[in-house]
């Protein structure tokens, strides 16, 4: 019994000492692989790795350069906006000429009233307020009248027996009408429904001859020439420390 486990014993041992040496046969022969290369050959690969650097600082500054770029045109693109914002408020408000597709109208005595000698009639407040408001509900969009344009805080009244645009005597006829709109079909379809409207007759019941002329491609309107009245507003107050 002895005898058989020495045996075993003997054999566990030469198995272990057998498995070392293949181990370290192997390990000699596939010794660890050296770089080779002679001094030229680094050096040429110490040269790409340089260009590669080169070029990805290259393109760092490249990738740099379009981020100022589009920060800058940004910050513009918000002023520009900003820009714009006020351009389009002095349009609405009427602070500026404005060009457009539209036409004019004419207001002058009936020919047959000066013949037979009646006076010749000026244009009531309520005459030219009922015009504009027609001219509004067909999608006119900037108005004036003898030049005097017409905003939403425009004053029309009767004054010493005299009709007054915002102070402006309508003293003398002819006077003109001038309307802009968006397009030259919205010109168009002014022009029809203008022709066919009660309008005429109520300036002729008044001895006045109203004419409307054919759609322009360009009519120019000018700009409110005085002072932007303002009400009910306050200003804001600002808390301790600056903010608002």
């Amino acid at each position: 019994m002895d005898k058989h486990k020495k045996n075993i014993s003997f054999i566990a041992i030469s198995a272990v000492i057998g498995f070392m040496i293949a181990i370290q046969f192997q390990t000699v022969k596939k010794p660890v692989e050296r770089d080779t290369r002679d001094l030229w050959q680094l050096r040429e690969a110490l040269l790409q790795e340089k260009e590669l650097q080169s070029e990805l600082l290259t393109e760092i500054r490249s990738n740099e350069e379009k981020l100022l770029a589009y920060e800058s045109k940004l910050k513009h693109s918000k002023e520009q906006a900003l820009v714009d914002t006020i351009q389009e408020l002095k349009i609405e408000a009427g602070m500026t000429n404005v060009q457009g597709p539209g036409l004019k109208l004419r207001i002058e005595p009936v020919l047959e009233g000066i013949q037979i000698g009646e006076p010749v009639s000026s244009v009531s407040p309520e005459l030219l307020k009922r015009l504009l408001n027609e001219l509004n509900m067909y999608n006119a969009k900037y108005v004036s009248v003898d030049d005097q344009r017409i905003i939403n805080t425009t004053v029309i009244r009767d004054i010493n027996n005299e009709t007054k645009i915002d102070g402006h005597a309508l003293s003398s006829l002819p006077i003109e009408v001038k309307v802009a709109v968006d397009s030259k079909s919205t010109a168009e379809k002014l022009y029809n429904q203008m022709k066919v409207s009660k309008a005429t007759e109520e300036f002729f019941i008044e001895n006045l001859k109203l004419t409307i002329l054919e759609p322009n491609p360009e009519v120019t309107i000018p700009a409110y020439n005085n002072p932007i009245r303002i009400r009910y507003l306050e200003s804001l107050k600002t808390s301790e420390g600056g903010n608002t």
